[in-house]
């Protein structure tokens, strides 16, 4: 039997969903506001593009039918892109908290 501290989170719920898209809009707000790598835009560009469709995807499409396993799949995918971007320099981000990168 699971104790308080073992028990597994087995559904993902609106707050949870609300954190993550949260999390993500506030993470594409500082890379518009911080801009991109120099020599980098093109690839910058379509590595923010991937993850505003995912976003929008989870938001305006997955999420309004209550399908909130594969709304948090496509803010998660949204996020992985914008941690890709960080990671490679395209971004001109250091924010540890919104994306895995060094401060």
């Amino acid at each position: 039997m699971d104790t308080d501290q073992e028990k597994k989170i087995d559904r993902i719920t609106e707050e949870k969903l609300a954190k993550y898209f949260a999390i993500t809009r506030e993470a594409i707000a500082m890379i518009e506001e911080k801009g991109f790598a120099s020599g980098k835009e093109d690839d910058a560009r379509e590595v923010l593009s991937m993850a505003q469709n995912y976003l929008s995807d989870a938001t305006t499409h997955f999420y309004p039918k209550q399908d909130f396993v594969n709304a948090f799949a496509a803010i998660n995918y949204a996020h992985g892109w914008l941690d890709a971007g960080a990671r490679l320099g395209l971004f001109l981000v250091h924010d540890s908290r919104l994306f895995t990168v060094d401060d």
